[in-house]
């Protein structure tokens, strides 16, 4: 099972990356977010699921663990397969995702192509109960979602203090503040992850 691609982005189209890991080319299948996000030339760290069909076998990738994991759960749904699961991901982003599924909005996830209301219906039904709901934003809080872009570094640090125990939403928060208070330039550059992993956890320790 391919877990975790790091290579460098050698082409990208409307649905796919093509990422060159040490001469082997790997084609994967992201939501149109993930993809904007990337730039040929530039080394990307990819999250994966792989997919076996009859007919074929599939990588899909993401820039967050958040994205790989809303991947993959809702696939846990009778009826929606990785196709339409992508879809939604393309659609909405994982936290628009959990939250639309707490305020039971049918309309929202029927926008993505290939689901339908009926479909969107059957996901509120069965992962309500289930999905990690306090990862969305409470009604009238959008604006505290996280502002920093896209950055493999960032995801690398928070992805760090996740293992140390730290809770994901918690750690997010801690990196992104201690990014916009330090002025530490992003994306983040190799060195500048070890420092701000040690200020965040610095940071957090504190506030225990």
């Amino acid at each position: 099972m391919i877990g975790l691609l790091n290579g460098v982005v050698v082409q990208i189209d409307a649905t796919t990356a093509l990422i060159d890991v040490h001469g082997v080319g790997f084609e994967v299948r992201m939501p149109s977010a993930d993809l904007g996000a990337l730039h040929v030339g530039s080394t990307a760290s990819v999250q994966t699921a792989m997919s076996v069909a009859q007919d074929a076998i599939t990588l899909f990738g993401f820039l967050t663990a958040a994205e790989r994991r809303m991947f993959l759960q809702l696939q846990k749904v009778s009826g929606i397969g990785p196709k339409v699961a992508l879809s939604l991901l393309s659609t909405l982003p994982s936290d628009q995702l959990v939250q639309a599924i707490r305020d039971e909005d049918a309309a929202a996830l029927a926008k993505a192509p290939g689901l339908g209301r009926k479909g969107a219906q059957k996901i509120i039904l069965e992962l309500k109960g289930s999905i990690d709901l306090s990862a969305a934003p409470a009604q009238g809080e959008r604006g505290t979602e996280r502002l920093m872009p896209q950055d493999a570094g960032v995801d690398r640090v928070v992805e760090g203090l996740m293992s140390l125990g730290w809770k994901q939403q918690e750690a997010q928060q801690a990196v992104d503040a201690v990014i916009e208070d330090n002025a530490i330039a992003t994306p983040l550059s190799d060195e500048a992850v070890a420092d701000v992993l040690r200020l965040a956890l610095t940071s957090m320790d504190r506030g225990r």
